[in-house]
């Protein structure tokens, strides 16, 4: 008989375990390169899996600029390992292509180009993101299309003037198919986010705005996958604030700011292997 629990379950259980997977990916990168924003990229590995593999989530022809339906944009840019993780596993790019990250002469850079596949916008210059998903989605209203445009910020982020910027314009233009997911993981690159600026109450701030705000815990897939459900529907732009831990899945990276620059050694990876439990 059909149980639909059980495939709700079982749904949920394949996302946990391909974000095991892509953590797995992410910190191999970052060990083999020696390259900084681990605990950034952890923090955000499991929006990223929701948005591209759950059932409400982003289909697969996700960034074609040939027949745009759907984008998704790193506007946090610095998380860039997770999404390439994430991009091979959709087969957006080859194992061999993922494994040249930050090599010389690859353009697997340690921010996302607009040179790797399924990538749309070359990101890193914080606050950017949400301006060009407020573009695409001004020019849908005007081709009167029906697209969906996805952004994936910081809270960090939102110290920059160009996000609240496009928030206005986003309401002000009447513009409905976006939805951003805020990463809230409380870390900058050197401090507390709330110790450089004073971003929270953030739920209120993006209410203020016009925006309809949900506010979750963004290592749920339930949660993120009933989010994508609710965004089709909304009469106004959603913006999703997601209550994060940096460094999440690896037990002496959580919420340890240390793994914002610096990158693991082999005995570290080892073990963070172990715990993911890859064999």
């Amino acid at each position: 008989m059909y149980n639909k629990f059980d495939v709700m379950k079982k749904e949920y259980n394949f996302l946990k375990k391909i974000s095991k997977q892509v953590r797995y990916e992410t910190i191999k990168l970052v060990h083999l390169t020696k390259t900084a924003h681990l605990g950034s990229s952890l923090s955000c590995i499991d929006i990223l899996v929701a948005s591209y593999f759950s059932k409400n989530g982003l289909k697969n022809n996700v960034n074609n600029l040939k027949n745009v339906k759907e984008t998704f944009i790193l506007s946090k840019g610095h998380a860039a390992p997770a999404l390439y993780a994430v991009l091979q596993k959709k087969k957006y790019i080859s194992k061999k292509v993922l494994n040249s990250y930050s090599k010389p002469g690859s353009f697997l850079e340690e921010h996302p180009n607009i040179k790797v596949n399924g990538v749309l916008v070359s990101s890193g210059s914080l606050g950017h993101g949400l301006s060009y998903a407020a573009g695409l989605s001004l020019g849908d209203k005007i081709n009167k299309k029906k697209n969906r445009h996805i952004v994936l910020m910081s809270d960090g982020e939102c110290n920059e003037g160009s996000v609240w910027e496009a928030a206005m314009f986003i309401t002000g233009k009447k513009l409905k198919n976006i939805m951003i997911f805020i990463d809230c993981n409380k870390w900058q690159a050197t401090e507390k986010t709330d110790q450089i600026l004073k971003i929270e109450p953030i739920k209120d701030k993006w209410k203020s705005f016009g925006w309809k705000v949900y506010e979750i815990n963004g290592h749920n897939f339930k949660s993120i996958d009933k989010i994508f459900n609710k965004f089709n529907n909304n009469p106004i732009p959603t913006a999703v604030i997601c209550r994060t831990i940096k460094g999440k899945g690896i037990s002496f990276m959580e919420d340890d700011n240390l793994w914002h620059y610096r990158s693991p050694d082999r005995k570290e990876f080892i073990k963070a292997k172990e715990e993911l439990g890859i064999k």
